[in-house]
């Protein structure tokens, strides 16, 4: 698959957290510090959905159980081998872009 039109700067810039669907499986979109970044959208805990948690500085956090991964790796620093996919991200104009192939 090629990269997917997920959203618009604007709307994360307006809300730094989004849930997007592709193929109707969840992503998590996040912007920190100007990136933009995209991870898997459900939890590995116990599939919560990462994209309605909140951000916490650079990290996720599930609206479920409070579990944080770090928006550019994907990684849990407290359960290492608990971390979810992260995507490469194009940012064209306004449109992120990601690529969930």
């Amino acid at each position: 698959m090629a990269f997917v039109k997920v959203a618009t700067l604007a709307q994360l810039q307006s809300e730094p957290l989004l849930e997007v669907m592709v193929d109707d499986k969840p992503y998590a979109l996040c912007l920190v510090d100007g990136q933009v970044h995209a991870l898997d959208g459900t939890c590995p805990h116990q599939g919560g959905p990462l994209g309605q948690g909140m951000l916490n500085g650079s990290k996720i956090m599930c609206p479920w159980h409070a579990w944080e991964f770090d928006c550019a790796t994907g990684l849990n620093e407290y359960e290492p081998d608990d971390k979810v996919a992260v995507f490469p991200v194009k940012v064209e104009g306004q449109e992120v872009l990601i690529d969930v192939a």
